[in-house]
């Protein structure tokens, strides 16, 4: 397969996602309008609507930001520039795009890019973020106790 069929099936690929984000993002805003727009008369019940729609922004914030990058790779397509390195030219391995169809770098500026400390939203080294420590017991949402007292 040439990098032109790549690129090709990679803009079917983004252009699905794109779609199902859309889709969910739609679904996602209509439901937090409703619930905002109910009334809770238990104080357990207030909290936990709080709880839920705090994770629902948060999610719907992470597709949004998708979003934006997939759209950005739309453009390029549609621009030519498709899967060329922003950082220093060269094209970007298809099998990175594979893994991350929206990437705007090549591993080796990313990897610049995150040693530096980019403060770009779509160069954030996420692993950061996280906890990493081996000996931690993951939890899941059934293991929070809230004290509504």
């Amino acid at each position: 397969m040439t990098r032109k069929e790549a690129v090709l099936n990679m803009r079917h690929v983004l252009i699905k996602r794109r779609d199902a984000l859309r889709k969910v993002l739609a679904g996602d805003l209509s439901v937090l309008s409703e619930l905002r727009s109910q009334a809770s008369g238990d104080v357990g019940d207030a909290a936990l609507d709080s709880v839920q729609d705090e994770i629902s922004f948060q999610l719907a914030e992470v597709e949004s930001r998708e979003l934006a990058r997939i759209e950005n790779a739309l453009e390029q397509i549609r621009a030519g520039n498709y899967g060329m390195c922003e950082g220093c030219g060269i094209s970007i391995p298809m099998a990175r795009l594979n893994a991350l169809p929206y990437a705007t770098l090549c591993i080796k500026c990313q990897r610049e890019a995150e040693r530096q400390g980019s403060s770009s939203a779509a160069d954030v080294d996420w692993s950061r973020l996280l906890d990493t420590n081996p000996h931690d017991v993951e939890l899941s949402i059934n293991d929070i106790e809230l004290d509504v007292s």
